[in-house]
């Protein structure tokens, strides 16, 4: 099996979410190879979980502000896009449920976390999320983590979610993307989500302080995305046993590689 590693640099909010579902349209009509992506975006951006409500942003601050608003094609909740290091893993299902899949991507990007020198752990537990989305707190990834997820000393370094898409053939395709934190940025979210009063905004700051943290913090140096995007590229190769081949940057977006 092929597997293309490539990276797409920094984009908009809605070039990076097509872009991701393109390679998913192209692997569901037999065109395309499995591929893990790493990209950034610009300008800075929130993303919104497929089914979130966009009530939930000050989308007027946000605009005025210059900060893109997108939605993305899997769940959860908003994230701001800024200091980070965001990967896409784009492939056929091979017959796992969606947990077992999650486990084995993040096993990967922590092969991959542990060759920077940070010491990373997989959350065991599962939230109630019916119960965590009626919560004020909800409206920020951030400010959970689920199954699988990346730690560091318990507090969340990387926000992921999945989606399955039905191939041409009836198999099923998966997507999976998530944000693996670089720096501290993440926190201005606050900032532009609806809330009720000031003591809420400072509550979720500070239960984000609390629950989050990124590389420069935990290795007391700034953490580049291109070391990162190595990093995310040799612990696949490691964890999954396989070699990539490089796309071309200059990328169309129906998924295939010029």
């Amino acid at each position: 099996m092929r597997w293309i590693f490539v990276d797409t640099g920094n984009h908009p909010g809605t070039f990076n979410m097509e872009f991701d579902e393109s390679l998913v349209h192209s692997l569901a009509e037999g065109n395309g190879n499995p591929t893990v992506r790493v990209y950034g975006w610009k300008p800075t951006a929130i993303s919104l979980g497929w089914n979130q409500s966009m009530d939930e942003i000050d989308i007027s601050k946000a605009t005025r502000d210059g900060i893109d608003i997108v939605r993305r094609p899997t769940g959860g909740r908003a994230i701001l896009h800024s200091e980070e290091l965001t990967y896409c893993v784009t492939m056929g299902s091979p017959a796992k449920r969606v947990l077992a899949v999650y486990n084995e991507i993040s096993q990967a990007l922590v092969q991959g976390l542990k060759m920077l020198g940070v010491d990373v752990t997989l959350e065991k537990s599962q939230p109630h999320f019916p119960s965590l989305y009626r919560s004020t707190s909800s409206a920020a990834c951030f400010s959970s983590s689920a199954r699988y997820e990346i730690q560091i000393g318990g507090r969340k370094l990387v926000g992921s979610a999945q989606r399955r898409y039905v191939g041409r053939n009836g198999g099923e395709i998966v997507l999976q993307h998530g944000s693996l934190l670089l720096g501290p940025d993440h926190k201005r979210l606050i900032e532009y989500l609806k809330l009720q009063d000031d003591l809420d905004r400072e509550r979720l700051k500070m239960e984000i302080d609390k629950k989050t943290i990124d590389l420069s913090a935990a290795l007391g140096r700034v953490v580049t995305f291109e070391e990162c995007a190595e990093a995310v590229r040799t612990g696949f190769e490691e964890a999954w046993g396989i070699k990539f081949d490089f796309a071309n940057q200059e990328l169309s977006m129906t998924g295939a590689y010029s």
